[in-house]
């Protein structure tokens, strides 16, 4: 992606699944929101699954709202939903190492 201009920011978009990172690069008017980007780099129509979900998204690995301003270089992740409770598998590990 060449440099941002002045008054926007570039950001890339990132879902990943087993096996497979969706990565999109997204050029914003300075002061867009998370969801704005996640909405005009397109990733909703090219990632069927996401469509219509509330999304757990973060910024470089920090938990952030759709609502989150997008700073020049940032790395948008959109979080897919927990399959095992945390606590139930460390539960389960603990059991399993007791024997």
């Amino acid at each position: 992606m060449a440099e941002a201009t002045a008054g926007t920011v570039d950001a890339v978009v990132v879902y990943a699944v087993p096996g497979r990172a969706h990565l999109f690069e997204v050029r914003l008017p300075a002061g867009s929101s998370v969801g704005a980007a996640i909405q005009a780099c397109g990733i909703l129509s090219a990632v069927p699954e996401l469509a219509g979900q509330q999304l757990d998204v973060g910024v470089f690995g920090r938990s952030c709202g759709l609502e989150a301003t997008v700073r020049d270089g940032d790395r948008i992740e959109i979080y897919r939903p927990l399959t095992v409770d945390p606590k139930a598998a460390r539960r389960q590990r603990a059991a399993l190492k007791g024997r």
